[in-house]
């Protein structure tokens, strides 16, 4: 074991396994820092790269919505004819290079009454606008026409791959328009204007982060937009990637895409079968999502080289200390060899052995003639210290034997409820020493009224414990003649101040409980102000006349109070243990905290409230030593 082992060789240990700790803390935080550092900035590089995508994605959008929106305002509040209405949706094609199409796409019949199929289509091919026949029946069954007729707003199309005229992959933003007849807004048709993804996607590859991380762009439900893999293209959905790999978290991933939300999460498995990350951000304009995704490993490819490098460093050095710390530590400890044995030896009880002789006057040399004089010492003080412990130990047996004795004094068992109808009660002491001055009783007067006292003795320990045994025994005795709480206090002042000598006192709170009306008469000879706690959860001092304490002045009056109790009121009683318990810092538990305790108590058994008061006591005064007794009495008047 370490603790048989010689100063040289803890002394080696010592140093060799702090500089190793001190040398891993400083690796680990380095480390750390430096990884942190790397992410953060790597974080932030992601952002920005999808931010500025997602403007760059939201601007090309934006001005795509505003020719289709524009058209549709003029559809609606001016009068066009064929010839005007092909001109604008053609104008609205070449002058605006984001838009590669654009539709205007009537009911049946909604044009004029007679024709059944207007649906003109303006696009970009080989360099010119083309143009489809106007009279056709276009798809009314598609998407982008019936969602916004559905839902009355602009929408943004699922991206799809148009057949038949562009052949490119495209999505289509639908304006609906309305014309107001007999009072009533009816639903004319639709303004198209289509774009193409390659605009988009050219965006999205653009961005570039770390060696292999890349960005990819969704649609509302998932579908995959742009992706470097292009057999994913609108093949498949984040969902179905999940799916394939088995992997919830890509899930996860995809929900809050497709919610608005933006973020930083894992994102399992890359397109290589890397660990990655993905920054996601919402397009608005479109219910889009924008993910930046980079590979885990390649955050700290040139830390882990710098690292090998300071670990080397580190061991080397680590082994140079250690080599020198045993040298060091064999020079010191040699003279202290032959010390060590002469000390096994008095340890062992030899104290007639000859020390080694003084050769220096250093600390070796200095400590040889300390141990010659504690030889000397020695005997004397195992002596003395045989005596004290014999002494201590008869005098702790003495005090348990007390506690014991106070503790057996104060009423052990609380009634029950069941069997003393119309109150429940409850009472605890916590002394501060091993015997106390607080103390409590309750005992029944006659069939209906219950006698309740609480009291402080001033002092601690043995003095206020004989003080307490004596006061409570006068207290039960007078109380037992039924006499009313004030007279009850009045004579046992008498006897108490009588030849008091050593000036002790007790302050006391003595109340009878009236159990078919909870009316409660009492008087107060110094004591702290009880709580009343009203069943509807309001928690209020009870204001009494503070009489002297018992045992300073003969001749005390002492004034009865009366208090009525309702159902399901209740009574608390305590001492200034609890109030001035003080913790660490030396604040006082105080009344306030005392109120607001009890406030959060309405409703709970006597015994609950007292468990919950100390409790909270003890949790403030965490570590500081208790220096008072500590008593609390609850009284709940159930009616009967």
């Amino acid at each position: 074991m370490l603790k048989n082992r010689g100063i040289a060789f803890k002394l080696i240990l010592l140093c060799c396994a702090s500089s190793a700790f001190i040398f891993l803390v400083i690796f680990g935080y380095t480390y750390r820092f430096s990884r942190d550092t790397i992410e953060k900035d790597t974080r932030e590089r992601a952002i920005s790269l999808a931010q500025n995508a997602v403007n760059r994605i939201e601007t090309i959008l934006r001005s795509v919505e505003n020719i289709p929106e524009g058209m549709a305002s003029v559809l609606e509040n001016c009068t066009l004819n064929r010839q005007e209405m092909l001109r604008l949706l053609r104008a609205s094609v070449l002058e605006n290079p984001e838009v590669y199409g654009a539709m205007l796409a009537f009911e049946p019949y909604a044009l004029d009454g007679k024709t059944r199929y207007f649906a003109p289509y303006f696009y970009r091919g080989n360099g010119t606008i083309k143009a489809t026949a106007p009279y056709t029946r276009v798809h009314f069954d598609w998407s982008w026409y019936q969602d916004p007729k559905q839902s009355g707003r602009p929408e943004w199309s699922e991206p799809y791959f148009d057949t038949g005229f562009g052949n490119i992959v495209m999505a289509t933003y639908s304006v609906p328009f309305y014309r107001l007849e007999k009072g009533k807004e009816r639903f004319r048709g639709v303004v198209t204007a289509d774009i193409s993804l390659d605009q988009l996607s050219k965006i999205v590859s653009s961005i570039k982060i770390l060696d292999s991380g890349f960005g990819i762009l969704i649609s509302k439900s998932g579908t995959i937009v742009t992706h470097p893999d292009r057999n994913l293209i609108l093949k498949e959905t984040i969902f179905s990637l999940a799916e394939k790999r088995g992997d919830p978290r890509i899930t996860e991933v995809g929900r809050q895409m497709i919610a608005g939300k933006s973020g930083f999460a894992p994102y399992p498995v890359l397109a290589a079968g890397k660990p990655s990350w993905v920054y996601y951000s919402p397009i608005p304009s479109s219910n889009w999502s924008l993910a930046v995704i980079f590979p885990e490993n390649e955050l700290a490819k040139d830390l882990a080289t710098l690292h090998r490098v300071v670990i080397f460093l580190g061991c080397a050095g680590l082994l140079l200390l250690c080599l020198a710390v045993i040298l060091i530590a064999r020079s010191i400890t040699r003279p202290l060899r032959a010390m060590a044995e002469a000390s096994e030896a008095i340890a062992s009880g030899n104290l007639d052995i000859e020390l080694p002789a003084v050769r220096s006057h250093d600390e070796v040399g200095k400590l040889t003639e300390s141990f010659r004089a504690m030889k000397t010492a020695l005997k004397d003080y195992i002596r003395k210290v045989a005596e004290s412990a014999a002494e201590r130990e008869r005098i702790t047996s003495e005090l348990n034997i007390a506690r014991e004795i106070q503790m057996n004094i104060l009423p052990r068992a609380m009634p029950d409820v069941s069997e003393q109808a119309g109150y429940d009660l409850h009472a605890q002491i916590e002394p501060a020493r091993e015997v106390g001055g607080d103390f409590y009783d309750f005992f029944p007067i006659d069939d209906n009224r219950l006698c309740f006292v609480i009291a402080d003795v001033s002092g601690k320990g043995v003095p206020a414990a004989l003080f307490m045994a004596m006061s409570m025994t006068l207290l039960k005795a007078t109380a037992r003649q039924g006499l009313s709480p004030e007279k009850i206090l009045s004579r046992v002042n008498e006897e108490l101040s009588r030849d008091n000598d050593v000036n002790m006192f007790v302050t006391v709170f003595c109340g009878i409980l009236d159990r078919d009306t909870g009316e409660v008469v009492f008087a107060n000879a110094g004591h702290n102000h009880p709580l009343v706690m009203k069943q509807s959860g309001e928690v209020a001092w009870l204001k009494t006349v503070n009489g002297l304490a018992l045992g300073v002045m003969e001749g005390a009056a002492y004034r009865r109070e009366t208090l009525t109790l309702g159902q399901g009121d209740t009574l608390f009683l305590y001492t200034d243990g609890v109030t001035e318990a003080m913790n660490p810092g030396e604040e006082l538990f105080s009344d306030e905290r005392l109120q607001l305790c009890l406030q959060s108590l309405a409703g709970h058994t006597p015994r609950e409230i007292n468990g919950t008061v100390l409790e909270n006591v003890s949790t403030f005064a965490a570590d500081a030593p208790q220096s008072d007794d500590i008593t609390v009495m609850t009284i709940a008047y159930t009616g009967l």
